[in-house]
């Protein structure tokens, strides 16, 4: 039999090598490792003699149909919701309320405040394309601050991007680790607020190092902005967004309630949770949200049945990659999970450091470390964040983590921020609709985010010493 520990370096250097040197689409990588290991982890027959497993492929496409009924509805509904917000003005009309209450003067502060908000339910691509418009014309007004303005929504998009659900990548984690999603969301953003604003402060410092002053983008012209009485309202804007994290929360709250709780307040809030379980579903509370989405899109937009079928038929072909991604990386999990290799990481790391819980912030350092390196060599922190999560789930088995397994969702989501280059399509959208050279973009964005997810990783390991919740 293979050792457990062989067994997970040979599937780690199967995704790795297929990404990045064959480029072979993620999905297509993450299977064939699945199908690898669980050939590789034999079972024992009641005489005790090793042999091939029986269900060695089945169990894959089991584990497959499993993941994607925990994660595909809840993806599918969240690109609806972010299309949606970007079509009918919405999450125009969110920017605009942040640059109104801070001032035009602290505009790179609601630049940033706006990339947090709206990279919650937008993909981050998006969102640049929505706010770097902002930046530009306030660089025209000021003629001053235009990299630290470009920077700043790269702060806020980015660190919600990868930290806070409904966006697909924490989303995935939080479903594929068996995190309560109400928690995920606080942690996520209590993680990711230091971050953004250690973020501003570093674009702010190569602003003044760099000064890099705003140029026209070849071929692109400026759009038109709408004016004010073609957006929704602030309320309808923000609803789609904020309704669904409150109805998941109370969920959470009840549920926590009833946990902490003695005696009949115990009792009625274990009452209430029934309740709470219903309308505080991911499911349900996003099919709400999308729901709310779509009227808005409708009432501004006025669209034909047609064009609305379309924008859904858009949001959900681009979902449905995420979706084959995700599953494909917790059947990988599952399969690591199968060749017991969380017990022989355990079994390391007793050997090596004693008895304690060492080996629970080993894994925090190892989710980050992996994503990391799948971040550099695939681009994309989505896809480095749903294969890491699947490789973690099986490592993490039978291990006596001191703290809750959040942390380990929140390292992997700093980690998948760490090594951004030219194979990442955000390093291209920033560098070209920017309008800075790729040097200027490696020298700013790339060093940005690093800081954004060491700042992550940090506040990560403090809150899961000083408040392990578990």
């Amino acid at each position: 039999m293979f050792h457990p520990l062989v067994i997970m370096t040979i599937g780690i250097v199967l995704v790795i090598g297929m990404i990045m040197w064959l480029r072979v689409n993620a999905f297509i990588a993450l299977i064939t490792a699945a199908m690898v290991v669980s050939l590789m982890a034999f079972e024992e027959d009641e005489s005790g003699k090793l042999h091939l497993a029986s269900d060695a492929i089945s169990r894959v496409a089991d584990a497959f149909g499993g993941a994607c009924g925990s994660i595909g509805i809840v993806i599918a509904l969240a690109a609806v919701i972010g299309t949606c917000m970007m079509d009918s003005g919405a999450a125009d009309r969110v920017v605009r309320a942040f640059v109104n209450l801070l001032g035009e003067e602290r505009s790179p502060w609601a630049l940033m405040g706006s990339g947090y908000v709206l990279a919650v339910p937008v993909f981050f691509d998006t969102v640049f394309y929505l706010l770097v418009p902002l930046a530009r014309s306030f660089y025209k007004r000021t003629g001053k601050a235009y990299l630290k303005c470009i920077l700043a929504i790269t702060a806020g998009g980015a660190i919600t991007h990868t930290l806070v659900p409904p966006t697909p990548g924490p989303l995935t984690m939080a479903a594929t680790l068996g995190i309560d999603l109400g928690k995920m969301i606080l942690v996520g953003a209590l993680v990711a607020l230091p971050a953004a604003v250690v973020g501003i402060w570093i674009a702010g410092l190569f602003d003044r190092l760099y000064n890099i002053e705003m140029r026209e983008v070849a071929g692109h012209e400026e759009p038109e902005p709408l004016t004010d009485d073609q957006l929704p309202g602030l309320f309808e804007s923000l609803l789609p967004v904020v309704l669904p994290v409150i109805m998941i929360a109370c969920h959470t709250a009840a549920k926590s309630l009833a946990d902490m709780a003695s005696g009949s307040l115990a009792e009625t809030a274990e009452g209430l949770s029934h309740y709470t379980a219903v309308f505080g579903n991911p499911n349900f509370a996003l099919l709400v949200s999308s729901g709310l989405a779509l009227m808005t899109y409708f009432r501004q937009r006025k669209p034909t049945k047609e064009a609305v079928a379309k924008v859904v038929e858009t949001s959900l072909m681009s979902g449905g990659v995420i979706i084959l991604i995700t599953a494909g990386g917790s059947a990988f999990g599952a399969m690591l999970k199968a060749a017991h290799v969380g017990d022989a990481i355990a079994a390391l790391a007793e050997k090596t450091f004693g008895a304690g819980s060492v080996e629970g912030m080993l894994m925090l350092f190892l989710g980050f470390g992996i994503a990391c390196v799948l971040k550099v060599a695939q681009g994309s922190s989505t896809a480095a964040m749903i294969i890491t999560s699947g490789m973690m789930v099986g490592m993490i088995d039978g291990v006596d983590l001191p703290f809750d397994v959040v942390y380990l969702a929140t390292a992997i989501g700093a980690g998948s921020l760490v090594g951004s280059w030219m194979n990442d399509s955000g390093f291209w959208i920033f560098a070209k609709m920017g309008g800075l050279t790729e040097r200027e973009a490696l020298s700013t964005w790339t060093p940005l985010l690093v800081v954004l997810g060491l700042v992550s990783m940090a506040t990560t390991l403090l809150l899961a010493v000083v408040m392990p919740l578990n």
